[in-house]
């Protein structure tokens, strides 16, 4: 039984799902200094270069060659323009499940980029490499995640209490310091079945075009945590 993801691309009407490379380091601090990425994720902050460039070279292809999980750069057909990230994080090999996390960077929200490619990994999953389960984790406060979620088709399975870290400024400061602050963590999931009554209905139709439901920083809660942990565990302490 293998365990570990083979290094894919996958494509949608609109959008390429790719390994990151070199060539994306730029795009990529860029995407990561966005202050809703900072606020919502682990991110290191100030995003730096020299970050980037390790977790390109190094800490996201060690997520696929460990079995843990998989890091996709999700990118414009057309412009081949950077838009996001989907991640799978927290793998099990034998029952067959995985945790997925997704943002998108700040130019290419509202487009339903979100939707689009994680539906795109979960149909691979269940179809391709014979998973079961794929689970999302949202902060309790981040309702447009949680929108996105939804639209998807995603079941809600509970809370996590007092499980997550989330970061904010003190009375909105744009220049004040970030600090740290625990939130809830709502569990989402989706089986095979699900997409196959969603399909067998329609009920996705227009779900990955410009629905409004794609905010950006729409995460699995937790990426990139110094690119040690590129999963929701470094925020469960």
């Amino acid at each position: 039984m293998t365990s570990t993801f083979p290094d894919i691309s996958l494509s949608t009407e609109r959008l390429v799902l790719r390994p990151y490379d070199e060539a994306d380091i730029p795009e990529l601090v860029e995407m990561m200094n966005d202050d809703l990425v900072t606020a919502w994720t682990g991110v290191p902050w100030p995003y730096t270069e020299a970050a980037a460039r390790a977790f390109v070279s190094t800490a996201g292809p060690a997520e696929r060659r460990s079995g843990r999980g998989l890091v996709l750069a999700v990118t414009e057909m057309l412009t081949q323009r950077l838009v996001g990230t989907v991640q799978l994080q927290n793998t099990d090999w034998r029952i067959r499940g995985t945790e997925i996390g997704y943002l998108t960077a700040s130019w290419a929200r509202g487009e339903g980029y979100a939707g689009e490619s994680v539906l795109a990994v979960v149909r691979w999953l269940f179809a391709s490499q014979g998973f079961e389960r794929v689970e999302l984790r949202t902060a309790a406060d981040n309702t447009a995640s949680q929108q996105v979620a939804q639209k998807i088709g995603c079941i809600s399975e509970g809370v996590l209490r007092n499980a997550g870290v989330i970061r904010s400024r003190p009375d909105d400061d744009p220049h004040g310091r970030w600090a740290e602050t625990r939130t809830d963590l709502l569990v989402w999931s989706l089986l095979p079945e699900d997409l196959d009554d969603a399909d067998g209905t329609g009920e996705f139709a227009g779900r990955t075009g410009g629905d409004g439901y794609d905010p950006g920083y729409d995460s699995a809660y937790a990426a990139y945590r110094g690119h040690a942990d590129y999963s929701a565990a470094a925020h469960r302490r």
